[in-house]
């Protein structure tokens, strides 16, 4: 068997195919990673604040959700700008002719019917195609940095959502553990008035209204209780699907009863600075990829400009058998030239859509500055108000308690009425539960005036 049959076995269509299926992988711009990494999750029987902060920008689903949104985007932008890089193409054929061509041919007053071409063909190309001019490709780099930065924003934004969310469930059970120390409190004290009282009316001393209201008292007092211990489960449990903790696992949270009172204080003099609010960056950001758009439907009168290559696997002959016994290859070299001359307008009306588009963000940003100096404002001036209201109700359970105490001494004494003790108890108790009302008030609006402001840091 000489060289050229030796080569043209091993060039047959299906040894082709096997090297191009093995090749793929070097052709491939990167290798897809099956594997997803399982975090494992820590356990949170005594979590701060800040853990459980941490937890969930780690750990939440739509923290998570984003994160996976930037990976999605970065693929995208990676699918769009391979239009840059050479396209390679296989293509395959097997004709039979069931009749060939045929065509009579007169020579010397003589006529005769030829047959053109075999009955059997097959051929097996292979073209590379290279874009050199592309508004569409132009427009996927120019616009790569924005998506990229789009979605890092989008991200940015649920973090801050979750810090904010996180921080205000947390002080929520921290107020509501306050509240149950405060009718723990106001309960031990019942008791020993309800006991008081029922002694007075055993010796006579009193009638049998003073320890039958102590015993309505009582009995409120520990209906608030069960009350507040069963919404404090479903405060846990709010908090366990704000941070993405599994209710199987242990949860419990650290907290000393001044936590709260450590973290109120605020800069009231800050200014407003649009750029640290996401929110404003994002329609920065879109604004800046609309006036790519529009630049994209500009270049649409460029022409395209592309290169292609391609090599080609030609085999015929009248038996089947020996279709692939010979190869007559061919070589094909040029560029492709595509002018756009007239598509009836359209580019026209989409630059000037585009346009409108670019305007109608712009208005965006304009009425977000305001949004954003209203929400700020009405951030900080809830803070001012709430801030008075704990001076106030911080003083007012100093004030309850004297009285209280001023009160039972002169009850013991029989200088005040039963009536008159267990309204100071009330109005002490109304005091306390306010001041905690007042805190958590007050450190809601510290958060949302950090948030007005763009402070929160949620890069770890």
């Amino acid at each position: 068997m000489n060289k050229l049959n030796t080569l043209n076995i091993y060039m047959k269509p299906h040894n082709l195919i096997l090297m191009l299926l093995a090749c793929i992988p070097i052709l491939l711009p990167g290798k897809v990673d099956a594997q997803t990494t399982v975090r494992e999750q820590q356990t949170l029987s005594n979590a701060t604040l800040q853990e459980c902060i941490d937890y969930a920008l780690t750990n939440k689903p739509g923290v998570q959700q984003s994160v996976i949104d930037e990976e999605i985007g970065e693929r995208d932008i990676k699918s769009a700008l391979s239009g840059w890089l050479p396209q390679i193409n296989g293509n395959g054929t097997f004709n039979h002719n069931l009749k060939q061509q045929s065509q009579i041919l007169t020579t010397n007053g003589v006529s005769s019917l030829l047959t053109f071409g075999a009955k059997n063909t097959s051929s097996f190309v292979l073209q590379a195609d290279q874009q050199f001019l592309n508004a569409g490709l132009i427009q996927a780099s120019k616009t790569a940095k924005y998506f990229r930065q789009q979605y890092k924003q989008n991200t940015e934004n649920a973090k801050i959502s979750t810090v904010v969310d996180v921080s205000k469930a947390f002080y929520d059970i921290l107020t509501s553990n306050e509240q149950l120390n405060i009718i723990n409190e106001t309960i031990a004290r019942l008791e020993k008035q309800y006991k008081d009282a029922n002694s007075q009316y055993e010796a006579g001393l009193v009638d049998k209204t003073d320890f039958q209201r102590a015993q309505i008292s009582l009995s409120n007092s520990k209906a608030d209780k069960k009350r507040t211990t069963e919404l404090l489960k479903s405060k846990y449990a709010y908090l366990r699907e704000l941070i993405g903790y599994t209710a199987d696992k242990e949860f419990g949270l650290s907290y000393a009863a001044g936590d709260m009172e450590k973290d109120i204080q605020i800069d009231t003099n800050q200014v407003v600075d649009y750029q640290n609010r996401v929110e404003y960056r994002l329609l920065e950001t879109q604004r800046q990829l609309q006036r790519i758009n529009t630049s994209y439907n500009k270049w649409s009168y460029v022409p395209t400009l592309s290169g292609f290559y391609n090599y080609g696997f030609n085999y015929q002959n009248q038996e089947i058998s020996d279709l692939y016994n010979t190869n007559y290859p061919s070589s094909v070299i040029g560029l492709k030239l595509s002018i756009p001359i007239f598509q009836g307008g359209k580019r026209t009306q989409e630059i000037r859509k585009s346009q409108l588009q670019e305007k109608r963000i712009d208005l965006d940003l304009f009425n977000s500055k305001n949004q954003i100096n209203t929400q700020y404002e009405s951030a900080m001036a809830t803070y001012k108000a709430n801030l008075n209201d704990l001076n106030t109700a911080k003083a007012n359970v100093e004030i309850s308690k004297q009285v209280y105490n001023t009160i039972k001494l002169q009850y013991d004494e029989g200088i005040k009425t039963y009536l008159d003790l267990m309204t100071s108890d009330t109005d002490l108790r109304t005091a306390q539960l306010n001041y905690l009302n007042s805190l958590y008030s007050l450190l809601s609006a510290k958060l949302d005036v950090k948030q007005a402001l763009g402070t929160i840091n949620v890069n770890q």
